[in-house]
């Protein structure tokens, strides 16, 4: 689908997930848009563990576009390293594919391990649905979930109109993670939703900002800043569909390292006893 918009869409770094075939049309699609003044950017990145990838062999590499040889977890760990500033203008876009794994929440998950070494870090399943038609847990928990319970066209843009039932699109899946938040802290104590909302910005391509990812990330630190058991649900969406994990840190070991029972000699002399440093 072509975008009928007029104005032109400045990003700085790109960076699409997969150099096979949806990468390398999402690659294309952008080179489009940009011969046609619809688009801009820095850099075009487009990584794959394969040199040799459909994107390699039919767009190849230039001054406007590289292929990162890397898997996936590699490259997002070096390169989200390396950005300072949260927030750019114009902004930094990841392009994910339909068929990767759940890599931001990934990428989440072992910064969590890394800001706590020793502390309990897990993947644990989404215990309920927001109550969309299509519904599916995967083997490794993420929870897999969409409004259309019909063969969607491969590249919609999701716009106002759906183009399947011809009629309005009255649901939005960001809406729906922030009431199954509340739902699931019923049940235990959760932060969140981190989101990252894939938008269509041009010519079929969709992504999210870069910004988002870092600021998730900022959430977990926080949700976790008390040292006390606590669920973080993090969902990559769209209009339509999403996929949802949940992070779930476990007790802080340090929070037991300063704490003594009334009366023991350890905590004589040391303050209000059975206290703990937070």
């Amino acid at each position: 689908m072509v975008d009928a918009s007029s104005a032109e869409v400045a990003l700085r770094d790109v960076v699409i997930v997969g150099g096979g075939c949806y990468g390398t049309f999402y690659a294309g699609q952008l080179l489009r848009a940009r011969e046609r003044g619809k688009a801009r950017w820095r850099r075009l990145i487009v990584v794959d563990r394969d040199p040799a990838c459909r994107f390699a062999r039919e767009l190849s590499a230039g001054p406007d576009r590289e292929l990162a040889v890397s898997p996936w977890s590699d490259f997002f760990d070096g390169y989200l390293a390396g950005i300072t500033d949260r927030a750019t203008d114009p902004p930094d876009a990841i392009v994910p594919s339909p068929l990767m794994p759940h890599l931001m929440f990934e990428w989440l998950v072992r910064r969590a391990r890394k800001r706590w070494p020793g502390r309990p870090v897990e993947t644990r399943p989404v215990p309920v649905g927001p109550g969309t038609p299509y519904d599916m847990q995967a083997p490794d928990g993420t929870r897999y979930v969409s409004f259309a319970d019909w063969l969607c066209p491969v590249h919609c843009i999701e716009p106002s109109i759906c183009p399947i039932i011809r009629g309005p699109r009255t649901w939005e899946m960001s809406d729906a993670m922030e009431a199954l938040t509340q739902r699931l802290s019923d049940l235990a104590p959760t932060a969140g939703p981190v989101l990252f909302v894939c938008r269509h910005r041009v010519h079929g391509v969709g992504m999210f900002d870069v910004a988002s990812v870092l600021a998730g990330d900022a959430v977990v630190a926080a949700a976790g800043q008390a040292g006390k058991p606590v669920d973080v649900l993090v969902g990559t969406v769209s209009a339509c569909h999403g996929a949802a994990s949940l992070l779930h840190l476990g007790t802080d070991p340090s929070l037991n390292s300063f704490t003594t029972m009334p009366g023991s000699a350890a905590g004589a002399g040391r303050g209000t006893p059975g206290c703990s440093y937070i």
